[in-house]
């Protein structure tokens, strides 16, 4: 349908004119030759806002047709790292010239933002189905049956800066969909790597790990600290060893926890690691004797009921990974 053109100021003028002196919307139309529909709309105009002047618009018009709109949303749903340069590139080959901004701002409307990619462990599809199988086989249990579990792990914590990040249309809940994601491969350098385990009566001990850890490295650490946290936090007979590697451990006689690999989603102990993380930025360390001193004073402080809300909680842990069919999820 074509645009009509617009009256003029004069015209506009003539119509209020006309209806003042008390003639129809009818009679002016046809002394004009315009539509009643056009001379009724310039006469309320008048009557609300007592000017025929174009009223300011609400925004500007839309750059982009609802076809370009359908057009970019469906891109960066399939490919959510999609950048703004090759949409604004899409729209030109389709003959709409726009800049970054407008695209921003368009798919905005659509719910889409750009985030941070969220880093997530590389899963494969045997990754996958074994965490659904532990999933699905422990759902049932109860919860005293996790109390009497000792978590453990290692993490790395940097004196300054952040690992670098990468951008992903998508939108609000969908931050750990596989497409949102950017895989990573555990250790990779850092300040301090530290060992540390915790149950649901609180942490246990936290070690700083000074040499590239190993297998044989690892067997010492745990002969080591493993059994005096467990006497520290009086753990029941028969309590369970959370961890990957098993043989060792079946050998020593520890009751061990089938695990599945690159689930760090299901271990509770990488929310005290967040917890410590934050407890140590704020102290603000400056060099690394200060901040293997400040890790261990805030390690020690954590309460154990914050241990024990992390444990009271591995139920829905479970059902996440159910429900997120074995991906990652957003513990």
């Amino acid at each position: 349908m074509a645009k009509t053109k617009e009256l003029s100021k004069d015209t506009r003028n003539k119509i209020v004119d006309l209806h003042q002196v008390g003639k129809t919307e009818s009679a002016i139309g046809k002394q004009l030759g315009l539509k009643k529909s056009t001379v009724g709309a310039i006469i309320r105009k008048w009557k609300t806002y007592k000017t025929t002047d174009n009223l300011p618009r609400s925004g500007a018009p839309r750059k982009i047709s609802p076809r370009g709109v359908k057009m970019i949303t469906r891109t960066v749903s399939k490919n959510p790292r999609t950048t703004r340069g090759d949409l604004v590139n899409d729209l030109q080959r389709a003959g709409t010239k726009v800049t970054k901004p407008t695209i921003s701002n368009t798919l905005r409307r659509q719910g889409l933002k750009s985030c941070s990619a969220r880093r997530v462990p590389l899963l494969k599809p045997v990754h996958v189905q074994a965490r659904l199988k532990f999933a699905r086989e422990h759902l049932d249990d109860p919860d005293e049956d996790w109390e009497n579990v000792i978590w453990s792990d290692e993490t790395k914590i940097e004196l300054f800066g952040k690992n670098s990040t990468r951008r992903v249309w998508r939108t609000k809940n969908a931050e750990l969909h596989p497409k949102n994601t950017i895989p990573t491969v555990k250790h990779g350098g850092g300040n301090i790597m530290l060992w540390g385990c915790f149950s649901a009566k609180g942490p246990g001990r936290l070690i700083r790990v000074k040499e590239r850890m190993n297998g044989a490295m690892y067997r010492e650490i745990l002969s080591e600290n493993l059994l005096p946290s467990a006497r520290a936090l009086k753990m029941k007979r028969g309590w369970v060893f959370q961890h990957e590697t098993k043989e060792w451990l079946r050998k020593k006689h520890f009751k061990v926890l089938e695990w599945p690999s690159q689930s760090p989603d299901l271990n509770p102990i990488e929310n005290l690691w967040r917890e410590l993380k934050v407890r140590v930025a704020q102290r603000q360390p400056q060099n690394i004797t200060a901040l293997e001193e400040i890790c261990m004073e805030e390690w020690a402080k954590i309460p154990a009921t914050v241990c024990e809300n992390l444990v009271k909680t591995y139920r829905k842990r479970l059902t996440s990974v159910i429900a997120n069919k074995g991906y990652i999820t957003k513990y």
